[in-house]
């Protein structure tokens, strides 16, 4: 047991710590999966002969998907236990990312099956965030739960941020085909790793030591005897919490947001900005940067204020602020008269979104406890709703009003999400906010 413990030892890291770092490399493929092909927007249209709605409707049907399948994918988090289910969700969308390459565009219905292909992707990623979550919740202390959660979708800025580059590169020399059959590659490779070094439970880890297990069974939300996977679903508790459905409303805000970086920041350098295509790649990492930054940060910071503060500051104050802050940065971007100052400002706006990305994970779980599977995914499901609206809906206010008018939306919809933190309450759990 001393040896197997010593490759822990050996990096300076509690074994949680190693794990929830592999969670942040899951989360980097995860996005570099899902945003690849915004990157290979322009030729995917040309190739398949569809303007920017009908590409918009391919985006859309990945979101749709993912958002379908949040809530069985928590229930499953709960039943397999995230090593199994992060194991073989990771093998099936890097399945399909492979067969996006495959689809021809000659065929009839070549749009629809593009459509459908992407649509299962999106079913295989709904695994990623409930399973993450239950992994929190069962490894990590609630007063490293913030911290936990940055690391974790701080993987959403490095994996999107660097697939602009690297997506284009690929796409340079091999054409766009290939890009897919990389992101593949790697997601089967990432997915193989973390099957071989998680465990469910730091009780079942060998690599785990005894003080490392003590603290993690003395500071979570459940002792581990009390863990199991058939006790009933409160349903009922769950939906008629005011704070469950207050984060799942402004979760929805903030992915609808999110997805304007995603999936047509790139595009809309390119097209709106007049920038070229490598102009375009180096320019659309700053958001992803800042995103990185802004999950690192938020989630260290979200700690750091509940442990001098109080609990409801550290987790509910970043959220409302960078949220108000990020209506204010759209709004701003998009009327900068320079490409290079409407990229700093909005990338700016992703930062300070993402500040307050710990926040909903962390309360998520607090409220919870071992139904974080359920209520992350119910959460997240509402995000991936305001993702897929984006997705449609961005180029059409942009097609009608002009781009300012679709960021002023976004706008709109951060304020609200803003003022729905005002009334969540982390410290309140499930049975008390019914």
């Amino acid at each position: 047991m001393s040896e197997a413990r010593q490759p822990a030892r050996s990096i300076g890291l509690p074994m949680r710590y190693v794990l929830v770092l592999w969670l942040l490399v899951l989360s980097a493929v995860a996005y570099l999966d899902r945003t690849n092909i915004s990157i290979a927007g322009v030729q995917i249209g040309r190739e398949f002969r569809v303007d920017n709605t009908h590409l918009g409707w391919v985006f859309s049907a990945f979101l749709i998907g993912y958002a379908s399948f949040q809530v069985p994918a928590g229930l499953l988090a709960r039943r397999l236990g995230p090593r199994r289910l992060l194991g073989l969700g990771v093998l099936w969308w890097s399945l399909f990312t492979a067969i996006t390459a495959l689809v021809p565009a000659n065929i009839r219905g070549a749009l629809l099956l593009l459509i459908l292909v992407r649509f299962a992707l999106g079913v295989g990623e709904a695994t990623m965030y409930p399973a993450t979550s239950q992994f929190v919740e069962r490894w990590f202390p609630i007063a490293e739960r913030g911290k936990a959660n940055g690391l974790i979708f701080g993987g959403v800025g490095i994996g999107a941020g660097f697939t602009p580059p690297l997506v284009t590169a690929i796409i340079l020399h091999y054409g766009w085909h290939a890009s897919f059959w990389f992101s593949a590659l790697v997601g089967t490779i990432v997915a193989l790793v973390w099957y071989a070094a998680a465990r469910d439970r730091p009780e079942d880890h060998p690599w785990v030591s005894q003080a490392e297990e003590t603290l993690i069974r003395e500071t979570r939300t459940l002792p581990a005897a009390t863990l199991s996977t058939s006790s009933a679903i409160p349903w009922w508790r769950i939906f008629s919490s005011r704070d469950v459905m207050a984060l799942t409303v402004s979760y929805f805000a903030f992915g609808y947001i999110a997805w304007i970086f995603f999936a047509w920041f790139y595009i809309y350098m390119a097209q709106v900005r007049g920038l070229n295509l490598k102009a375009s790649a180096l320019y659309s990492m700053l958001p992803f940067i800042a995103m990185t930054i802004g999950c690192f940060s938020g989630g260290a910071a979200s700690d750091w204020i509940a442990k001098r503060a109080s609990l409801r500051l550290g987790r509910c104050l970043l959220p409302a602020l960078s949220l108000a802050l990020t209506a204010v940065l759209l709004v701003l971007g998009a009327r900068a008269h320079s490409a290079a100052a409407a990229a700093w400002i909005l990338a700016c706006g992703a930062g300070a979104l993402y500040i307050a990305q710990s926040g909903f994970w962390a309360v998520s779980a607090d409220i919870a406890g071992e139904h974080v599977g359920v209520v992350s995914g119910i959460m997240n499901m509402g995000g991936q709703i305001g993702g897929a609206c984006t997705a449609s809906l961005t180029p059409l206010i942009a097609a009608h009003f002009g781009w300012q008018s679709s960021f002023a939306a976004a706008a709109a919809l951060a304020l609200l999400g803003a003022l729905l933190w005002t009334g969540i309450d982390p410290a309140r759990p499930l049975d008390a906010s019914a």
